[in-house]
């Protein structure tokens, strides 16, 4: 690891996703500057880290891009574990499940045991998404429409920091706000914790809806780290075994209330 980019958080673990590396809405100065500024014994990649889809529209790639994956790497070379579970944007790379590239393994999805010993699914979560399951020509048309909010949210917060205002996510206000969005991020969020009963562990890590959370569904300890598009937002673990999300553009962290959690 450089000396110039000596880390100021020490942690367990952290569970990053929806990257989007190749896209024009990936927020790669921000997913650098946490990478620098964050030191994990284990660091997990729960899928879409390179959008394929959008390269096969048009080419993108600057070099704030390979920095990404250079330092991911780099990490990986200086002892960090690093897990890289693909997801439907990178679903290419399943076809690798089951390689180890130095201290890099890609898996399908896994178990990851916290440091209190809750044991937690890791998988990206688009096995759950009916839309990208049985119609994938909808998954697309669904892709582009957010494509075009994305590329909308980039000329707004331009316009927001001109005038000094911090980050905010339109995408994220418009789809949180549209019914038909919430109703199907209620119905994602059910499937996952039932296949979590189904396998008979503590809890599930996922991605894929771009939406961060961490609270109890019926028993179940649900987390999303949600995306470097949108929210830049990761799923951290420290070295007690304690579970929070971290806010990186604005940052903020948020745990999972003691109540909750002594609840469940």
């Amino acid at each position: 690891m450089s000396p110039a980019h000596n880390p100021r958080h020490w942690v367990r673990s952290v569970f990053i996703s929806d990257i989007h590396l190749g896209s024009r809405g990936c927020n790669a100065t921000a997913l650098l500057s946490f990478l620098r500024d964050v030191h994990a014994e284990n660091l997990y990649l729960v899928g879409d880290v390179v959008d394929l889809w959008s390269l096969r529209k048009s080419f993108y790639w600057p070099q704030e891009h390979n920095n990404v994956l250079r330092t991911i790497l780099g990490k990986a070379k200086h002892g960090t574990r690093v897990v890289y579970v693909p997801g439907n944007h990178d679903e290419d790379f399943r076809e690798f499940v089951g390689s180890m590239f130095g201290n890099l393994v890609i898996e399908r999805d896994c178990i990851h045991t916290t440091a209190l010993g809750e044991r937690l699914l890791v998988l990206h979560g688009d096995e759950f998404d009916s839309v990208v399951k049985c119609s994938r020509w909808l998954a697309a048309l669904g892709s582009q429409a957010y494509d075009f909010s994305i590329e909308m949210n980039r000329h707004f917060n331009r316009i927001r920091r001109f005038f000094g205002y911090d980050y905010w996510s339109l995408a994220s206000y418009l789809k949180h706000k549209v019914k038909n969005a919430v109703n199907y991020i209620s119905s994602f969020e059910q499937a996952v914790a039932h296949e979590v009963r189904r396998r008979g562990v503590d809890g599930v890590v996922c991605g894929h809806i771009h939406r961060a959370e961490i609270r109890h569904i019926d028993g179940v300890l649900y987390c999303n780290d949600g995306d470097w598009v949108e929210s830049c937002t990761a799923l951290v673990e420290d070295r007690n075994g304690r579970l929070s999300i971290w806010n990186w553009a604005q940052n903020e962290t948020v745990d999972l209330p003691l109540a909750a959690r002594e609840a469940a």
